[in-house]
Order: structure tokens, then C-alpha cells, then sequence
């Protein structure tokens, strides 16, 4: 199964918890991360990077994020990077999120960014999506 890290603004992510769970009951391998005003970027990551370990089975780990280029979204861009199987998602919202759950328990976490950015339609992005828009500078010519 496919671990959630929800996170974003002030109470955004664990608002979205509270609310599947009071639909659906307890989220098995999930995770809210708040990032409230003032606090450090230093500490999201540490909080990001705990929730990150403690919602990963092995199958991979979802970042579920606000609003992208923002904190949460830079955060879980640099730890995706030093994690196997990880992807980043902007945009989410609760429809989509109740919607995507059940998809945590059979696709890979590379077929589950496919499918969430396909049914977001414009509202959706993933890190992904956003690298192959924007590729990263190759120096072609060595000095």
C-alpha cells in the first residue's frame, strides 16, 4: 500500500485527514503535516521527513501538497529526491483525495501520479509533470 503524506498550510493537511477518517475511518499509513506561519523550513522538513518514514511500507510514499512551488511542495520535491518510489502531487483537494484512496492499495506510486493528475485535470500537477515542462540545465559542453 501506498503511504499519504498530506501536507500543507496552517491546518490544511490535517483537516483533510480529520475529514476522511470521519468518512471512511482510520487511514492506515497516513499522514498530516501542518506548516503554520513562522515556523521554520528546517522543521517542516524534519516533521515531513518523520512522516515520510512512518507512512512507507516499501510499496512507496505520496506527497499530497497545496499549492505548488510553496514550502510543503519544495520540502517533499528535495526528500523525493533521496527516496525510493516517492512522488509529489499539487493541488489536492478532498474529492480527489476520497476519491484516489482505494488506488493506494493496488498501483505503483508512478501509476497512482498518472491517475491523479489525469482525473485533477488542471488543477493537478506532480513534481514530475513540472520537470518535464521546466528540464533540468545539462551542461553539454564540458570545460
Amino acid at each position: 500500500m501506498l503511504g499519504w503524506v498530506i501536507a500543507g498550510h496552517d491546518d490544511y493537511a490535517q483537516k483533510m485527514l480529520d475529514a476522511m477518517e470521519q468518512r471512511f475511518g482510520p487511514q492506515p499509513q497516513c499522514c498530516a503535516v501542518n506548516f503554520w506561519k513562522g515556523m521554520s523550513t528546517n522543521m517542516l522538513s524534519r516533521m515531513m521527513c518523520d512522516a515520510l518514514y512512518h507512512c512507507d511500507s516499501g510499496d512507496g510514499v505520496i506527497f499530497l501538497t497545496d499549492i505548488t512551488g510553496e514550502a510543503p511542495y519544495r520540502t517533499a520535491a528535495l526528500l523525493s529526491h533521496k527516496h525510493e518510489h516517492c512522488e509529489v502531487i499539487s493541488g489536492v483537494n478532498l474529492p480527489l483525495l476520497c476519491a484516489m484512496r482505494e488506488q493506494r492499495e493496488s498501483l505503483s506510486s508512478e501509476a497512482f501520479r498518472l491517475l491523479i493528475v489525469e482525473q485533477g485535470e488542471e488543477a493537478i500537477t506532480s513534481l514530475w509533470h513540472q520537470q518535464q515542462k521546466n528540464p533540468p540545465f545539462v551542461l553539454l559542453h564540458p570545460f
